[in-house]
């Protein structure tokens, strides 16, 4: 392939007080943020891209499906405004590269890959395309979008989108710029809209060194609940971006950095030179991780074991595992998981996402193996918030049990600890769980508020406390 159609890239924020009448007095403040945005439109009037492939967060988000953006009926111009921000004035219409998306969309379904036009239909453009486009359409207009959204999947399935997306460019020989939206963290500063977290400047820190180096394959290697905590805006942008360069050297360009409000805002620009085997990262990065995995399988847990048989074998087969004597031989559990009786959950991760959990309180099973069993089939086929487990994801899942003790009535939530107890809420026929030592869970008021949440209870009710504690078992 001959990878030409891919001009460039850069990565910008949004911010729409960088706008037209939008908070004039501020603008001052945000400079350099603003020069970028005047160079990105000068080095795209240079390509002078007939499509400008256009990442946002604020696109219509799905959990694990990409939306690339579409007409309402009837409709032929996708347009965006600034009115909610104080700018009635100022405003973005272009017209969507229909061939590209429809040629993109063809490609992910041949190609089993969750993404395309399924989602909601709009030609409502948010802030995460019109505040790039504003400043590009005032040097630069003759092109068309292609409009494309976030997901919830891992960082690995975004590079892959951005791989997809250099190879319809290609096969359509389409000129292609492409402009990865997204805000860095929102924890810069304590009295900043978002607050104030030590992951916030780290990440901007490490994110803004790994553009300047145009180090791609790094960014696959930031922990998910690192960037959580972090509250960054555009990782998995970048990271598609950085897919679309997969296989190439690439020359980078660091425009600015600032946060002043609390929020990063960075900027820098790339240009593909020439082809490095050397940078086939999202290989890399699956080869690393199959290591990793097959390395923590050797060290699971036998209740770990079993619950991973259990998912296996009912994804594969559609039956319940039986206990019989050819499993007992294989996975050896202490006698207890067949005299005991326990309350249980099972927890699956993906990518390390929270991909099923579900468990029981008290035991509804005639032992501790057999609850596993019951709770790891819930957590893979019957967790609402989740489709169910494939048998293409069973070699990526991380799992979890947590035999939980008998829980015990507590007066107050001064005798709760986040990481030794977990807690019960009841309020009426409402019960809502939390398990202890979650990560991103610091707070017994936070603990409290979640388990309320999950029960449907509201946050000025009053409830029954109770407590348990939990043996882990990875």
């Amino acid at each position: 392939m001959n990878r030409k159609a891919i001009l460039g890239a850069a990565v910008l924020p949004h911010p729409p007080l960088a706008v037209g009448k939008v908070a004039v007095d501020k603008k001052e403040i945000i400079k350099k943020t603003i020069a970028s945005f005047h160079s990105l439109a000068k080095e795209i009037e240079r390509f002078a891209p007939q499509t400008i492939v256009l990442i946002s967060p604020h696109t219509n988000l799905y959990a694990d499906y990409f939306h690339l953006g579409s007409y309402n009926e009837g409709e032929k111009i996708a347009w965006g405004d600034f009115s909610r921000f104080g700018d009635a004035e100022s405003r973005v219409e272009v017209g969507f590269d229909e061939p590209f998306i429809d040629a993109l969309a063809e490609l992910c379904q041949r190609e089993d890959f969750p993404c395309g036009k399924l989602g909601k239909k709009t030609s409502f453009l948010d802030h995460g395309i019109t505040v790039p486009l504003y400043f590009v359409q005032k040097q630069y207009s003759d092109f068309q979008l292609v409009q494309v959204g976030l997901s919830g999947l891992g960082l690995a399935e975004h590079y892959a989108l951005g791989m997809k997306i250099a190879e319809v460019a290609e096969k359509l020989e389409r000129k292609t710029y492409i402009i990865a939206s997204g805000d860095l963290s929102h924890k810069l500063l304590a009295d900043g809209p978002y607050g104030y977290a030590a992951e916030g400047p780290e990440y901007d820190e490490r994110i803004m060194a790994v553009l300047e180096r145009a180090a791609f394959g790094e960014m696959l290697d930031f922990d998910e609940a690192f960037l959580e905590r972090a509250a960054e805006c555009g990782h998995r942008s970048f990271c598609i971006m950085a897919g679309a360069f997969d296989g190439l050297k690439v020359d980078a360009k660091k425009l600015s950095y600032e946060g002043p409000f609390g929020v990063g805002y960075g900027a820098a620009l790339f240009i593909p030179i020439e082809k490095d085997t050397a940078r086939h990262f999202l290989e890399g990065f699956r080869e690393k991780e199959a290591k990793k995995l097959t390395e923590r399988r050797k060290n699971e847990a036998p209740y770990v074991q079993l619950a991973r048989a259990a998912i296996e074998h009912f994804v594969n087969c559609g039956k319940v595992l039986e206990l019989d004597a050819k499993l007992k031989e294989k996975i050896v559990l202490e006698k207890e998981a067949y005299t005991k009786k326990a309350g249980c959950f099972v927890s699956l991760k993906k990518n390390g996402q929270l991909r099923g959990c579900i468990g029981t309180i008290s035991p509804t099973q005639e032992n501790i193996a057999e609850e596993i069993i019951a709770n790891a089939i819930s957590s893979a086929s019957r967790d609402g918030r989740f489709e169910p487990v494939r048998v293409d994801e069973l070699s990526s899942l991380v799992y979890s049990v947590d035999i939980l003790s008998e829980s015990e009535a507590i007066a107050s939530e001064k005798e709760l600890d986040v990481k030794r107890y977990g807690v019960i809420v009841s309020a009426g026929h409402k019960r809502g769980l939390l398990l202890p030592n979650l990560e991103g869970v610091d707070s017994i008021d936070m603990q409290v508020s979640i388990a309320k949440q999950k029960a449907g209870i509201l946050p000025h009710e009053k409830v029954s406390l109770e407590r348990f504690e939990v043996l882990r078992y990875e």
